[in-house]
């Protein structure tokens, strides 16, 4: 147990579940999609949809959205600069299936028109898990230099991502596999020891049955 777990994280109250760890997940879906976006649906699903407009909770995933720390006195203007950044927002809720009780879904616009689905759920005390990217199951907090990989569900895939990672000396902390079907898209959520280099990411990518890769450095702050 650390400190954080006590006393919590240094925040803009009042919740570090419903305030601080909103803000984190909108920082991540912001990284995620690689640029602040042009437009955000958001969805609150459980105690996120009955309390979080009193905690805040709208307003710290705006915030994250925008780039925001948990901590950024400017959080409670969050929704006014994001007017002021042309960022669209439109709220709601919704009701999802075996998810944690503070779950938000966040459907996001790039300016060049693509598209990024992140849910994401706040575990307290400023902890958050991200449980699905554009609707395929993913679990990571963020809390590592993170790879998700989008690749053909086939033989030999994931030792090629491996021997990539290990001929540049990047050690592997966590993996995780999910696909949708046998033989149809399967993504593999990779926390690493250390940031990867820049250049490896384009050889991932390079690789025969890669379909994307995304990776998630929130440790270079």
């Amino acid at each position: 147990m650390s400190i954080f777990d006590i006393m919590g994280p240094i925040m803009i109250g009042p919740s570090s579940s419903h305030t601080a760890g909103a803000a984190r997940i909108g920082r991540i879906a912001r990284r995620l999609l690689g640029c602040r976006p042009e437009r955000a649906e958001i969805l609150l699903h459980g105690s996120f949809a009955a309390t979080g407009t009193g905690h805040g909770t709208d307003k710290a995933l705006v915030a994250g959205l925008l780039d925001m720390m948990p901590d950024d006195p400017r959080l409670p203007q969050a929704f006014t600069m994001a007017r002021e950044a042309g960022m669209e927002v439109e709220l709601g809720k919704v009701n999802l299936q075996e998810a944690h009780p503070n779950t938000a879904l966040l459907r996001l616009t790039a300016p060049d028109g693509h598209k990024l689905e992140v849910r994401g759920a706040s575990l307290g005390g400023g902890r958050v898990r991200i449980d699905a990217i554009d609707g395929l199951a993913a679990a990571f907090s963020g809390d590592l230099p993170t790879l998700i990989i989008r690749n053909e569900d086939r033989p030999g895939q994931v030792a090629e991502v491996a021997g990539a990672l290990s001929r540049r000396n990047v050690n592997i902390a966590t993996m995780q596999l999910y696909r949708d079907m046998r033989g149809g898209l399967a993504v593999m959520v990779i926390e690493s020891d250390q940031p990867i280099d820049p250049v490896a990411v384009k050889e991932l990518q390079a690789l025969d049955g890669i379909v994307r890769v995304t990776y998630l450095d929130m440790t270079e702050e």
